[in-house]
Formats: structure tokens, C-alpha cells, sequence
């Protein structure tokens, strides 16, 4: 059976979804992003029905303490996110990111060769399912402008704020 927990960020509730091949799930509890959507959105990425289970969510809740108490920004977990192969080899790469540092959606393109799908990267960042741990909030336009964030720019201005101790 899948797995699911809640943490109280700094930010509001974090929702921790995964199942014995990893984790599949970490995003923000929000008005149009409820508990219940992300329960469904878990179980049709496991493929099996989820329950609440704080032990299974541990070692994810005790890294996003860690990481929102400033004293480590690694996020050794086994992943499992669900998507197509170039979100994934998107996905991937956004790991790469060193902490306190940015990079463009164009930057990413080149990086998982496919140099001119710079909105394509946008939409897969975009679709991330492991905010935080999969770090999308370290990707900003071109230009330096922010770009987008789904859980609303507030969230990533202040990530990307609280990530410069580690810079």
C-alpha cells in the first residue's frame, strides 16, 4: 500500500506521497491542490490505494526539516516520480542544480540536448511532482526573471531566498 503524510513547512503543509519504489509525491497542500486530489493524484502514480502513514513518510518529513531548518539541503530519498521519458530526463537534470544557484528553462534544454525546447523544459518543470527534492524552484527565465512556480512565486522566492546560506 502506498504511503502518505502531511508536514507543516514554513510555507504551509507539505503533502509526502510514495510507496516501496520510492517517493512519488511532495507538494504543497493549497486551495486548488487539496488533500484529496493529492491522495488520487498518489494512488494513480503507485498504482495502489495510499494510506496515511507517518513512519513510511519519516525519512521524507525528517529531510524537509532538515533542509527548512537550514542545516541540510541533500535529499537522498528514493525517487519514483511518474512521468514521460523527457520529463523524466528533465527531471533528472533539475537535480543537478547545485544549491543557492539558478539556472534558465533554455540552460536545461541544452543540457538533456533538445536545445530548442526551452518551453517544452518549462512545462516539465512545471510538472514536477517532487517540489523541494526535485528542485524546480532553482530554474528562472533567461533573462533572471523568476518565470513561474506552481505553487505560486511567494513559495519560490522564499526557497530560493532560504537556499542562499548554502551558496
Amino acid at each position: 500500500m502506498a504511503y502518505y503524510d502531511l508536514y507543516d513547512s514554513a510555507l504551509g503543509p507539505i503533502f509526502i506521497g510514495g510507496s516501496e519504489r520510492g517517493l512519488h509525491r511532495v507538494a504543497f497542500q493549497t486551495e486548488d491542490v487539496d488533500l484529496p486530489w493529492l491522495v488520487g493524484a498518489l494512488e494513480e502514480d503507485a498504482g495502489e490505494p495510499a494510506g496515511l502513514d507517518r513512519e513510511g513518510a519519516r525519512p521524507a518529513r525528517m529531510a524537509l526539516a532538515s533542509y527548512f531548518a537550514g542545516a541540510s539541503p541533500d535529499f537522498e530519498l528514493p525517487l519514483a516520480p511518474q512521468g514521460t521519458r523527457f520529463q523524466q530526463r528533465v527531471w533528472k537534470r533539475l537535480q543537478a542544480v547545485a544549491v543557492g544557484t539558478t539556472t534558465s528553462y533554455s540552460a536545461i534544454a541544452r543540457a538533456v540536448r533538445q536545445p530548442s525546447a526551452a518551453r517544452a523544459v518549462g512545462s516539465a518543470v512545471g510538472r514536477n511532482p517532487l517540489a523541494i527534492t526535485v528542485p524546480c524552484h532553482r530554474i528562472v527565465q533567461t533573462g533572471g526573471g523568476l518565470g513561474g512556480y506552481a505553487s505560486g512565486l511567494d513559495r519560490k522566492r522564499w526557497l530560493l531566498a532560504h537556499e542562499q546560506r548554502w551558496a
